[in-house]
């Protein structure tokens, strides 16, 4: 999310570059950047974790909170680091602070109580989407009687929670302070309104909207309650003490203090029984309760890090809500489902280990991942899924198919061996064919920058602890995590003119970014990686063109992959820089590019969702198993170039600032990898396989002739091995097979006297024989043309699948 910019001094290079120009300008420091690869720009080192192992992949970030920075940053802390508060742990069942927590609950329900009588009770009318208006009663009335009234009351049974848009905005918000997070990020989250208990009166007229499961926001609703009950569960089980359970896009977690005693496999079942009884038997109602601050503290005085929280979260004389559902009772902001019923499914998925507040120097936390479902049915269908990712996980196959591989001695920077380097360096040549036919002109800029330039940016002042910086010769340097301030300093070499625009810079320069140790996963979160970086510096009537040529690009790119992709315009956020005019004007043109690229409803509004420098057009590309990825991006940029005071000449003779279009294809090249990797399953198309072709001589006799097949389609460029091992041959088929070459040359005494060989597929359908010239042209034809197929022949089957279909 972006945070509120701060009002600082101009940066030296900006102040410098001002003076020269003569130009007179207010700027705005930024706290959100230009970068091409949002989704690698923030690491929430407090609250943010995870899929498990089962989820992760590509096709999720797993972020393990609990890690650190090879070079330890600040980071945001309610405790000070290294304070170890969770005391002695003595595992027990039903502990005694269950039924004094309650107690706290109900005498604070109590003191309310006379003050929910005092509410009035004026009539109101509610509003559905469909335009009924519906007469309630404020502070009696419910979401739930205005589903049975207003729909039928087998549709309220289904509805998660609702969505509440108040006419008067004043009715919510209010003095209610968050204690239910660390991470003050979460405190500031924008909705289109409020997210409602079904079961919360209603305060005012409002315009009403009723969730089931199948909407997002209502998913995260049900998760999060999932995540109280998975709570409940290590409570009764345990003896737990619960820190923070958020709700994840695919399931939920909850991390708790149980001293030197770890979770294990072996506590799932009895987990799962603890959830079942609660959800199955026992129907517990959720319920909503705001509590003072001394109210809270003594409701939870045996949990030293919800005591923690709520004293340095919540203001002396400020208020903050619970939610009960049984006999547990957490910290939180809600909404949830009715009751625990609504759960009918749920699976404890795994299991990791995690710090408080995400430092090491603090307690050490165990954290247990499950996910749940409104069905059975639903539940069955999510672990098929997982067990295809799993299947598919860039690490494993990554692993099997010797293509990369990670050492401690550089965490978060992978090793690509031969075969991954073809991947890698296939996948940046075929940008750099696009770059030549597209007019980009390919740059070289430093790895290192005083940091100064990184104060001009902004980077230094809310980034800094995402680099890796040392001293040198009595100055401060920093490794670049993004190539765009040095873009900058390239543009701002020399006198532009109008002539020169639209400049398209690309850079493969190396990046690095200090992320936590604890969100490393795979290629997906890495240290060292580097992007298909692309920066266009264009006059404010190409913005649209360039938009469009970039929207191009990208739907080639991700033709070839096979892969479909969604666009969203995301626009101005309510803390965004810069004049209204100007983004009305950009937003204006990104919509008539969409519309013209994909036309009218072929594209979607995400509104608010702008960078806080401009608006952007993001694109999820889903892949095989239909997993929605953010790789390629398009944002537009106004600020950068205030900040770099970025000027060149207009037809008039007046210096005009440019506005610069970030854009990439692939995003992170490592990134790219693992969601290619996982979108084919390990079966490379022939254009970026590493293992084009192996030669599989009969016998011996014939490993001269093999080798010179071998030599001869290497000097073509083609990637070939022969494999000369003295295996039996059915032994060499299989292992090709297993290392998915693309296409087996069998070559015998016969193919060697006709200058032949026997092409068969990667999945030993047999091609027929072929002599060595049509093999190296049809072969080279297809990797020049990203042609999957080989043209013009009927696969037959193999020897052996013939005899079988015969018999």
């Amino acid at each position: 999310p972006d945070h509120e910019p701060e009002r600082v001094a101009i940066a030296p290079l900006a102040q410098a570059a001002m003076a020269s120009s003569g130009a007179k300008l207010a700027l705005n420091a930024t706290a959100k950047f230009s970068v091409i690869d949002p989704a690698a720009l923030k690491v929430d080192h407090v609250s943010a974790a995870a899929a498990p192992a089962e989820q992760a992949s590509a096709g999720g970030k797993k972020e393990r909170a609990g890690g650190k920075r090879a070079i330890k940053g600040g980071g945001q802390s309610v405790s000070r680091s290294g304070a170890h508060i969770g005391g002695e742990f003595t595992p027990e069942k039903n502990p005694a602070f269950l039924a004094e927590r309650l107690a706290a609950f109900e005498a604070a329900k109590a003191r309310r109580q006379e003050e929910q009588a005092a509410l009035p009770r004026t009539s109101i009318t509610v509003t559905l989407p469909d335009g009924r208006e519906i007469p309630a009663t404020a502070n009696v009335t419910t979401p739930w009687d205005i589903a049975v009234e207003g729909i039928n009351e087998q549709f309220a049974k289904s509805v998660v929670c609702a969505k509440v848009v108040y006419a008067d905005k004043s009715l919510v918000g209010g003095d209610l302070a968050v204690a239910d997070t660390a991470n003050p990020d979460e405190e500031e989250e924008e909705r289109d309104g409020e997210m409602w208990d079904v079961t919360r009166p209603l305060l005012g007229d409002c315009a009403l909207t009723l969730l089931r499961f199948d909407d997002p926001g209502a998913k995260t609703v049900f998760w999060h309650s999932s995540a109280h009950i998975l709570g409940s569960a290590l409570e009764r089980e345990f003896g737990a003490r619960l820190t923070i359970g958020p709700p994840l896009d695919n399931g939920f977690y909850y991390d708790c203090y149980m001293g030197e005693r770890t979770v294990t496999d072996k506590d799932f079942k009895p987990l799962e029984s603890a959830i079942k009884r609660i959800t199955d038997k026992e129907k517990q109602p959720f319920e909503r309760l705001e509590c003072t601050k001394e109210e809270l503290l003594e409701m939870f005085a045996y949990n030293p890090f919800k005591v923690d929280l709520i004293t340095n979260k919540i203001p002396d004389g400020q208020r903050s809500t619970v939610y009960r559902n049984g006999d547990f009772v957490d910290l939180c902001r809600g909404p949830h489902v009715p009751n625990t019923k609504f759960v009918k499914a749920t699976k404890i998925l795994s299991h990791s280990a995690t710090n408080w507040l995400g430092d090491v120097n603090n307690d050490s936390l165990q954290r247990v991942y499950g996910v749940s479902f409104p069905e059975k049915a639903r539940m069955k269908k999510h672990l098929d899924f997982l067990a295809k990712a799993k299947e598919r996980d860039h690490r494993i196959i990554g692993n099997k198919q010797n293509l990369w591989f990670f050492h401690e001695m550089s965490p978060g920077s992978a090793f690509f061996t031969k075969y991954g380097c073809r991947i890698f360096n296939g996948l940046m040549d075929f940008i750099r064919k696009q770059y030549w036919q597209r007019g980009y002109d390919e740059v070289v800029t430093p790895n290192l920058y005083n940091s100064k330039l990184w104060e001009c940016s902004g980077h230094w002042q809310h980034y800094k602890d995402n680099m890796f910086h040392f001293d040198c010769e009595g100055q401060t340097f920093g490794v670049k995590p993004m190539n765009c301030p040095g873009h900058c300093l390239m543009f701002a070499s020399r006198l532009r003119s109008y002539r020169e625009l639209p400049l398209r810079v690309a850079d493969f320069g190396v990046l690095h970014r200090n992320e936590v140790s604890g969100s490393l996963s795979g290629l997906t979160r890495v240290r060292r990686f580097q992007q298909d970086d692309g920066h266009i510096f264009c006059r404010r009537d190409q913005m649209k063109e360039e938009v469009l040529q970039a929207l191009d690009f990208m739907r080639y790119v991700y033709t070839i992959f096979g892969m479909t992709y969604r666009l969203e315009l995301s626009t101005k956020p309510k803390k965004a820089l810069g004049d209204d005019a100007l983004w009305d004007e950009a937003e204006a043109q990104l919509a008539e590019a969409l519309d013209e690229f994909a036309g009218p409803g072929k594209w979607f509004i995400n509104a608010g969702d702008g960078a806080f420098y401009g608006p952007k057009v993001d694109i999820k590309v889903f892949d095989a198993l239909e997993r929605a990825h953010q790789c390629a991006t398009i944002q537009l940029d106004f600020q950068l170039p205030l900040r770099f005071n970025l000027q060149y000449k207009d037809q008039s003779g007046d210096m005009v600032h440019p506005v610069i279009v970030h854009r990439a294809m692939l995003g992170s090249v490592e990134r790219c990898t693992a969601v290619l990797t996982e979108h084919w399953g390990g079966k490379w198309p022939f254009w970026i396989s590493p293992r084009q072709i192996c030669v599989i001589p009969i016998s011996p006799d014939n490993f001269e002739y093999a080798r010179a097949v071998g030599q001869r389609l290497h000097a073509a460029g083609l990637y070939c091995d022969v494999d000369d091992s003295r295996e039996r041959f059915q032994k060499k088929v299989r292992t090709a097979q297993l290392l998915q070459y693309n296409f087996q040359l069998v070559v015998g005494g016969e193919e060697a006297e006709a200058n032949t060989a026997d092409v068969r597929s990667r999945n030993n359908q047999r091609i027929g024989k072929a002599s060595l010239d049509e093999i190296q042209e049809v072969l080279c034809m297809m990797r020049d043309t990203y042609t999957e197929e080989w043209p013009g022949r009927e696969e037959a089957s193999a020897p052996a699948e013939k005899a079988k279909e015969q018999e």
